[in-house]
């Protein structure tokens, strides 16, 4: 198996004016080469990944473009290798038409590729082509490195990513089952009873966000005083998005450790967004990335992520007959009584066990 690892880096003023310079490599290529493609089929010509490959090599060997030498190569390839596989999902219909990069952008990054093991970590430094060796905070053992990403985030920071080859060792669980119901004032409730809050890490920062957006409204376009204060912008979404993802990796990972079989509805999340009221609400509950974590670390470590259709009336159903109790489509209602077997419920947890059971049902 593979998987990303990212830690922080913190290269000197050299490494970082050649980082910036490959930043603005990587997207001349990348955009001559969508350039180069919109004109072909402009002309009714589909051309690939050799054809803007040999665009690349003619202007390297330009005097116009002799810094592109100065860079590394491997990751001017990379960037043309990026907009074919953008155009490879635009042709089959997975995403939009690739679009051209800006150097106004507050997040930049570029990929190299490990070439005969020349990217090594070595103490407490990683060995990076062109670059030299860059101090980094390591945090984990590495295994082989197949590529990496270098960024520079919108607060200024660098990182590096390291794709690596990954084998997990068995990780032992209490062999249980859950069901899992997500929400917006609880996180999610279980079948078992046990309710995890929701941390609405976005809801309390948005005074302090709303001012600093606010001071950064009345800043001249193009001053530095307007650079600084986006500057502490993007620091208040940053640590937002840290509170969020530590938030989640926590949970999934002890759902993981406890049960072997996790089963949880399948939210068309996509379409929920589409609710003004509840959209600011439900991005910040991060479900799809909750439910992601929760199938990689099943993939690792053997276990199941059962997801239960939509469709399914897991708040309607008695989870003790099996009667559906059409009156329950209201969301104010939170506990209500079976009018065949007289069970009272808790909407959530009676939600969380019929999920439980449908998914068990579906294995």
């Amino acid at each position: 198996m593979q998987k990303g690892i990212k830690f922080r880096a913190y290269p000197d003023k050299e490494q970082i004016n050649l980082i910036e310079q490959t930043f603005g490599c990587c997207r001349l290529v990348y955009n001559r080469g969508l350039t180069m493609r919109d004109e072909a089929l402009a002309n009714g010509q589909k051309i690939g990944y050799n054809q803007t490959s040999a665009m690349l090599t003619g202007l390297k060997r330009s005097d116009e473009f002799a810094f592109l030498r100065a860079v590394d190569s491997v990751a001017l390839q990379q960037a043309l290798r990026d907009l074919d596989r953008g155009f490879t999902n635009f042709f089959q219909k997975r995403s939009r038409h690739p679009a051209f990069r800006s150097k106004h952008s507050s997040r930049q990054s570029y990929r190299t590729v490990n070439q005969n093991d020349k990217i090594r970590i070595v103490g407490r430094y990683i060995r990076l082509p062109k670059l030299g060796y860059v101090k980094i905070r390591q945090s984990m053992d590495v295994g082989h490195i197949n590529h990496v990403t270098v960024e520079r985030t919108p607060t200024g920071k660098y990182f590096v990513i390291l794709n690596v080859d990954h084998q997990p060792e068995p990780r032992p669980n209490n062999g249980g089952s859950v069901g899992i119901d997500v929400g917006i004032r609880e996180f999610y409730t279980d079948s078992c009873g046990n309710v995890v809050g929701n941390p609405k890490y976005l809801e309390r920062s948005t005074k302090k966000l709303i001012r600093e957006q606010r001071r950064l409204s009345r800043k001249q376009k193009g001053s530095n005083n307007r650079s600084k204060q986006r500057i502490k912008v993007a620091i208040v979404h940053e640590k937002i998005t840290n509170q969020r993802n530590d938030f989640l990796q926590k949970q999934s990972t002890m759902l993981v450790r406890e049960n072997q079989t996790i089963c949880i509805e399948d939210l068309n999340v996509k379409g929920m967004l589409r609710s003004h009221r509840l959209a600011r609400s439900i991005a910040g509950a991060s479900w799809s990335r909750f439910l992601g974590m929760l199938e990689y670390k099943a993939a690792w470590y053997g276990n199941n992520v059962i997801r239960v259709p939509t469709t399914y009336p897991s708040s309607q159903t008695c989870g003790h007959c099996g009667y559906k109790n059409p009156l329950v489509r209201d969301l104010s209602v939170r506990r209500w009584k079976c009018p065949i077997c007289g069970t009272e419920h808790d909407r959530d947890v009676n939600a969380a066990i019929n999920i439980l059971n449908e998914g068990l049902l579906t294995a």
